[in-house]
This record gives structure tokens, sequence and C-alpha cells, in this order.
């Protein structure tokens, strides 16, 4: 079976909590494949009121973000040759839709992603992504990641 997973990232604590779990991971990287994954999802209304330059911006910052993460996993014993970087700017309804829409295109064995810790009113007015995933991929593993 191919070893193949899907890391779903974003500029944040709880992706800086997955990449450095990965690293202390006893994976057998040499034929480990990894898709650092970012998925847009239709922008808030107080995301389009940042404005037309911040919204043009992002993909370039979540790139950055994505190359320095890969190389972080690199520099730890990752081949360069099996990561690779799939930044979807094609905006999803939800992230959640994106990362499944995104793993049903691929051949994954496991999907990773992060979660912060929320309060119980923050996650039922917000959802929780990682909860979201872990339902509907019955049949795959998903990781999931705490960070404080």
């Amino acid at each position: 079976m191919d070893k193949s997973i899907l890391v779903a990232l974003k500029n944040s604590l709880s992706s800086k909590a997955v990449l450095d779990f990965l690293i202390f991971l006893p994976f057998c990287t040499d034929d480990l494949k990894v898709t650092l994954l970012n998925v847009f999802r239709k922008p808030s209304v107080s995301e389009e009121l940042m404005g037309e330059d911040y919204s043009r911006e992002e993909p370039s910052r979540l790139m950055n973000f994505l190359e320095k993460a890969r190389d972080k996993l690199v520099e730890n014993g990752y081949s360069a040759d099996n990561i690779r970087i799939n930044l979807v700017t094609e905006p999803y309804p939800t992230i959640t839709e994106g990362i499944l829409d995104q793993f049903n295109k691929g051949k994954y064995s496991m999907v990773v992603i992060g979660r912060r810790k929320k309060t119980k009113s923050e996650e039922f007015v917000m959802g929780d992504v990682s909860v979201k995933l872990v339902r509907a991929l019955e049949a795959a593993a998903v990781m999931v990641v705490k960070s404080g």
C-alpha cells in the first residue's frame, strides 16, 4: 500500500504543532509521500473588509509558509522528492469541504490536522474542522494534533 498523508495546514500555532509532531513521529520517511495542503474558503464579511491588497497577498504568504514547512520536514529527515505542496486558491464554502474534496482526489492513507483548544461556545458557533473530518472520513485514518 502506498503510504501517503495529507497534512492540512494554515499559518497558525496549531499547524506549527502539527509539523513538530510529524518530525518526532517514528515514521519511516524514505517512502512516505506527504502533501502539505492549504485550502481557501470563501471570505467572511470581515475578511472582505480587509481589502483587496490583503486578499491578493494572502496566497503568496501561505505559499511561503508551506515552503518553510516543507523545508523544516526535509531538515528533519523527510525526502524532498516525496513532499508536495498543494495551495488550493479556488475557495470552498468551508475548509472541511475543501480538505474532503482534496482527500477524495488523491490516494491518501491518512489526514493530519491541527486543532487549537476552543471554548464550548466557540465550537458551537464556528464548528470544528477536525471533528467534521473524523466523522466524514470513517474509512480513513485521521490524526488530530492538539495545540495549547
